[in-house]
């Protein structure tokens, strides 16, 4: 598993109450739906590797 980073996040009242909501409404912590959507945020706009498809390039070379 990756190395998690800690960092304090400040956001609005109201953000954070429809985080809960959301979070909840999927089964998630609010840390883990941060987690999802920046993950998800992060892929669509391609600034993060796919490490499913990088390991399939790996293997598709050996």
């Amino acid at each position: 598993m990756a190395e998690k980073k800690n960092f304090m996040l400040r956001i609005e009242s109201d953000v954070y109450k429809a985080l809960e909501k959301w979070s909840a409404d999927e089964f998630r912590s609010v840390n883990g739906q941060i987690e999802y959507l920046l993950h998800k945020a992060l892929k669509q706009e391609k600034r993060l590797e796919d490490k499913k498809k990088k390991t399939d390039v790996n293997k598709s070379i050996e």
